[in-house]
């Protein structure tokens, strides 16, 4: 295993979830199932069967898969879920950065939060200038904002006119711009601002339908790097949902194993980006423990 620094740049943690998606509730109902508005969907692992999805687990898969960091972002269907993330800082700060949840009607926090999450594809009001506060409050404190915009560029002119306001807000594009969208190529371009980097969270949810190795996911890191540069990228898993799919080991080895992406790019994709941008400290590499195989 080459002796990368990785951090993953998405991920979900929640103790109860109690969310919604389009107005309707999203609350679990056992075997890592959840009622998502309706339908009854498998939210995680099987295994995961009381619906926790708990840091320890995290922590347990990041050694395993050699990850040294995260961030842990929010989302309406969980539910807010910032005072489980306060405790887990806590506990584990130094491997962490988390975000509290921007809601439009009751605020958001930022006291003992490293950023926030805006899920601006899901707001009642898409128009990102009318929510500026937000943005001019997080800059002011030193803070990150995490953003999921909505599906091409819907919403691109409004965030270049954010980014230009407040040029010294770090900011970070979720979902690789939701790249299987027509338009993607506009989210990624925001990153030729200097403070704006695009993490790759849910990658392997949007290419899900080729299967590991995701030779279209590897194609779509390249184009973006040639968009803004690979110093710009960062790998996100977007835990636990994509490990319906695949094990969490196997959304880093896709890449650490791919003969399309230079050493040099790897080591900036996989960590190296992310660590400069969420300004993490110290990190140290996992031990490696061999397993049965």
């Amino acid at each position: 295993m080459k002796n990368y620094l990785i951090v993953d740049a998405h991920t979900h943690l929640w103790e109860r979830q109690a969310g919604t998606v389009d107005g309707c509730p999203v609350f679990s109902v056992g075997g890592g199932k959840s009622n998502f508005g309706g339908e009854i969907r498998q939210m995680m692992p099987p295994d995961m069967d009381d619906n926790r999805c708990t840091v320890e687990r995290l922590l347990g898969n990041m050694d395993y898969g050699g990850v040294s960091g995260c961030v842990v972002t929010q989302e309406y269907m969980d539910g807010n879920q910032d005072d489980y993330l306060l405790s887990c800082k806590e506990k584990y700060g130094k491997r962490m950065k988390i975000c509290s949840l921007y809601e439009e009607k009751s605020g958001w926090k930022t006291e003992g939060f490293d950023g926030v999450k805006i899920c601006a594809c899901k707001l009642a009001d898409k128009n990102l200038l009318h929510h500026e506060e937000v943005f001019r409050e997080t800059e002011r404190k030193g803070m990150f904002i995490s953003v999921d915009l909505a599906d091409g560029d819907i919403q691109v002119e409004q965030m270049q006119e954010l980014i230009s306001r407040y040029p010294h807000l770090r900011i970070a594009i979720g979902h690789f711009g939701m790249v299987t969208t027509e338009g993607w190529q506009r989210q990624i371009a925001l990153a030729c601002n200097p403070n704006v980097y695009i993490e790759s969270g849910g990658l392997t949810w949007l290419f899900n339908d080729e299967g590991y190795p995701y030779p279209a996911a590897v194609d779509a890191i390249l184009e973006a790097a040639d968009i803004c540069g690979m110093e710009k990228l960062m790998w996100g898993s977007d835990y636990p949902r994509t490990m319906v799919a695949l094990t969490y080991e196997m959304s880093v080895r896709f890449i650490r194993e791919s003969n399309r992406l230079t050493e040099q790019e790897k080591r900036a994709f996989l960590g190296e980006n992310a660590i400069r941008f969420y300004h993490f400290g110290q990190l140290e590499k996992p031990q490696h423990i061999a397993n049965m195989l």
